[in-house]
């Protein structure tokens, strides 16, 4: 049997439930999968042993004491919880938890955050310099609490050294995967997913969301009629000189008005739409790529590969291998 990886899960009340779960069964499976082999001894620590109340109602019980974890940690896994702000969610952060993180931390192999569990790893000093992600509702926040901090709202984990951090709610089976795979190989991270019924594994760079619903709405019609309009017109010209010409708007005003109202330049939403489009067509057809980059609006190969590698760090046809879904 392998060295033992002894994963210590923080509880604490109103932490949201999946955040916990979802890795632990995650580790779990992977213990199935090999009749042991793996390793994975989970605890919870909470800041007493026993009952904790989380976001769902649900009650789990602590194993342990944050007191009496000691120093034994081969991976900190740290979730978090939300609190309805009347703008929105806000994440919550107990002094006492990051406190105990901060003398945790340095005593383990690896340290994780799930969600927003990234704010306490933050509030810790464990994120300065780094870049990290957390759900996509209080990136705002964590960025502005933490200007040290590189905050990506996009990937659903990133990885910076020893330190991960994971996006919202669902994405912490693939963060979890992710440490399964660092621990004992891809084959045995694809096994667990299989049995969980996930599609294999996410990678680290795909997107939380897609891209209409990155943006929000905005307050111009014309706006939201031009984002319909590439959306379905992927193969057509969408150069910000057409594009500036479809609103009757010159390049210079075009381009101020697209920013402000999407928080973002023209080319880059096309380009982040065309990815896409063509992630879609990769997981669901067998179309060859140079159909692909033809539908979507790339025209070649060459340009489809460029814009994967700088949106996803990865090349089109591995992403096909990893997640396509039709045989």
């Amino acid at each position: 049997m392998s060295t033992p990886h002894r994963v210590v899960i923080a509880v604490f009340p109103d932490v949201d439930l999946l955040d916990v779960t979802g890795p632990a069964e995650v580790f779990a499976l992977a213990n199935r999968e090999t009749a042991g082999a793996a390793g994975y001894v989970v605890r919870l620590a909470g800041p007493e042993a026993g009952p904790v109340g989380t976001s769902a109602g649900v009650r789990i019980l602590a194993d342990v004491a944050f007191a009496e974890v000691g120093a034994a940690v081969d991976t900190l896994l740290v979730p978090g919880a939300v609190a309805m702000g009347p703008d929105g969610p806000v994440a919550l952060v107990d002094d006492a938890v990051v406190a105990w993180v901060a003398a945790t931390a340095p005593h383990a192999r690896r340290v994780a955050s799930v969600c927003v569990g990234a704010h306490v790893l933050a509030a810790a000093g464990l994120l300065d310099g780094r870049r990290a992600t957390t759900h996509w509702s209080t990136a705002a926040q964590l960025a502005a609490d933490h200007p040290e901090v590189r905050v990506d709202a996009d990937p659903i984990f990133v990885r910076s050294g020893r330190v991960w951090t994971g996006a919202g709610i669902s994405a912490c089976m693939d963060l979890a995967l992710a440490l399964v795979a660092e621990d004992h190989g891809e084959d045995l991270a694809l096994a667990v997913a299989r049995q969980l019924v996930m599609y294999l594994r996410r990678q680290g760079g795909q997107s939380q969301f897609s891209v209409p619903l990155s943006r929000p709405a905005t307050g111009r019609r014309d706006i939201e009629e031009l984002r319909v309009y590439i959306t379905e017109h992927l193969d057509h010209d969408l150069s910000a000189s057409a594009l500036a010409g479809r609103m009757c708007l010159s390049e210079r005003q075009f381009a101020r008005v697209f920013r402000q109202e999407t928080g973002t330049g023209a080319a880059a939403y096309v380009e982040a739409a065309r990815v896409e489009a063509a992630r879609r067509l990769l997981e669901s057809t067998d179309e060859p790529l140079e159909a692909v980059a033809a539908a979507t609006g790339f025209g070649s190969v060459e340009t489809l590969h460029r814009a994967f590698r700088k949106q996803l760090t990865t090349t089109p046809a591995g992403y096909r291998r990893r997640f396509r879904t039709v045989s």
